[in-house]
């Protein structure tokens, strides 16, 4: 099978700005000078989604075999790279099915066709997809969808290991689609299971939920709403004593396997982060001027109060308005989702960087995704941004991707720090290095012999800074020799899974 280090030779090595350190050389008066003049990092999520469903992403076909569906994955992560990116989104449960080895629910028919049938010759892709994304010092974040059971666009013959048949009492019909139904608490510990099986047994940096939860409403020919077809598990909790109306226990069906589900994620590892991704209006009104889709009704997700509770890590509202839009003005919209950040998680909203790439006229071009862009950096509450989706990165039908690459994303960046995750610090660098005539190799370990989560490797030329960020199996850094200009300095530290960076180790190379 291809592996990226077979395929190609893009160094895993990103430029971009430095961090404070503490010295452990020498403190005489010009390495206190040096130290001093040491810019931070950026810190800012830069993401991307990457949806199987409907192929839309990955793989782009289904059928392809194993070595092109990898090839297609290795692209796609080679591409975060160039782009400065530093997390990668990956759904690996479009509806009820697996985008990697289960033996909860079948696999995916987007990877070969046919559901339940596993890839040919065998692999993973969610063990790939981690080890490819790691080995590059990329994020992956699992994307779940934790009650759609199947897709009105799934094809073939429903296996008989998927939920409609081994529990079908938990599921219902609604249109050409099948949902669990979030008041059956069967529904609710079966979607747990499947989320804590995979963080579990993959190593991934995130589980992450979309903007589904009931699903969104269809109607009938008169253009009336039709209700989703909960009444067995309605008067089941009436039964039980439920006390709520419908529109609020619905509500509660969806609040708490959002509590259980980020509570056992981190009972098991305490630093995967758990985001979700909501529509991006709470409410209409909220703030005033707002109007549109009322997601708290129609699709009964509080994400205000799972925001206000710190049931997540990080909130991604999907801000797919314009900035000058009216009614949703993305500004606007992302003021009001920090003013309701109450215990100082990360905010990293949503953008519709498709609509780049949609040939209508209501195209955007690729200034209005870097003018998002500009406004988040500009809001103190707001660290980041994510992509829908990588396609529109990958074919860059409009130059959305350079105008990235040459604007807001010209430098890379660190993803920002959750302490509250995991605050301890990797221990402090030990660096050497090897004087050849025309080649200068910068080698580091850490003193109590662990490998970190990726590397800071600063260096100084000229009187100027240049960092790199590596990950975390890298050992050394070889440097071009350059007489009339050659390095003076160089300084390394080493950064957590949950973004600590440790002290910096300084070593003088004149």
């Amino acid at each position: 099978m291809c592996r990226y280090r077979e395929l190609s030779s893009l160094c895993v090595c990103r430029l971009v700005c430095c961090a404070v350190f503490s010295l452990t050389s020498p403190g005489t008066l010009e390495a206190a000078d040096v130290a001093a003049k040491v810019p931070s990092p950026q810190r800012e999520f830069r993401a991307a989604w990457v949806a199987t469903v409907a192929n839309i992403d990955w793989p782009s076909k289904r059928g392809l075999s194993s070595s092109e569906q990898q090839n297609e994955l290795v692209a796609i992560l080679d591409r975060a790279v160039e782009l400065n990116l530093n997390a990668i989104v990956f759904q690996v449960r479009p509806h009820c099915d697996a985008l990697y080895d289960s033996k909860l629910e079948p696999w995916s028919e987007y990877l070969t066709g046919t559901m339940g049938q596993a890839p040919a010759p065998y692999y993973d892709p969610l063990e790939f997809a981690v080890n490819e994304a790691h080995w590059r010092g990329l994020e992956l974040h699992a994307w779940f969808n934790p009650y759609r059971a199947l897709h009105a666009g799934s094809k073939g013959a429903i296996p008989a290991d998927h939920i409609s048949k081994t529990q079908p009492d938990l599921v219902r019909t609604y249109g050409k689609q099948m949902w669990l139904d979030p008041g059956e608490p069967g529904a609710a510990a079966h979607s747990a299971a499947v989320i804590l099986d995979v963080v579990k047994r993959y190593d991934v940096d995130g589980v992450h939920f979309d903007d589904y939860f009931y699903p969104y409403q269809i109607q009938d020919e008169d253009e009336q709403n039709i209700p989703f077809p909960d009444e067995a598990s309605w008067q089941k909790a009436q039964a039980t004593g439920n006390e709520l109306n419908r529109d609020d226990w619905r509500r509660q069906n969806v609040d708490r396997l959002i509590k259980r589900v980020a509570d056992e994620v981190h009972a098991t590892k305490p630093w995967v982060k758990f985001g979700i991704s909501p529509f991006g209006i709470w409410r209409p009104g909220n703030p005033p001027q707002i109007k549109g889709f009322d997601a708290y009704a129609s699709l009964y997700a509080d994400a205000k109060k799972w925001w206000n509770e710190g049931w997540v890590d990080y909130l991604t509202p999907q801000l797919y308005w314009k900035v000058d839009s009216p009614g949703q003005c993305y500004p606007l919209l992302m003021q009001w989702w920090h003013q309701e950040n109450s215990r100082n998680l990360h905010l990293w909203p949503g953008n519709y960087t498709s609509r780049v790439s949609n040939k209508s006229k209501t195209a955007w071009s690729p200034e209005e995704i870097t003018l998002q862009i500009a406004h988040t950096r500009a809001h103190p509450g707001a660290t980041g941004n994510v992509h829908f989706s990588m396609k529109a990165l990958m074919d860059d039908e409009r130059g959305v991707a350079p105008a990235l690459r040459a604007g807001p994303y010209q430098e890379p960046a660190l993803v920002p720090a959750s302490p509250w995750l995991g605050d301890e610090a990797p221990s402090t660098p030990s660096v050497t290095v090897d004087k050849q005539p025309t080649q200068w190799k910068v080698a580091y370990e850490l003193v109590d012999g662990t490998q970190p989560w990726l590397w800071v490797i600063r260096t100084r030329q000229a009187g100027e800074w240049k960092l790199e960020i590596a990950a975390g199996h890298n050992r050394d850094l070889k440097i071009d020799f350059d007489e009339s200009a050659p390095a003076t300095h160089v300084a390394v530290s080493a950064v957590s899974r949950t973004g600590v960076e440790g002290a910096v180790s300084m070593l003088d190379l004149r």
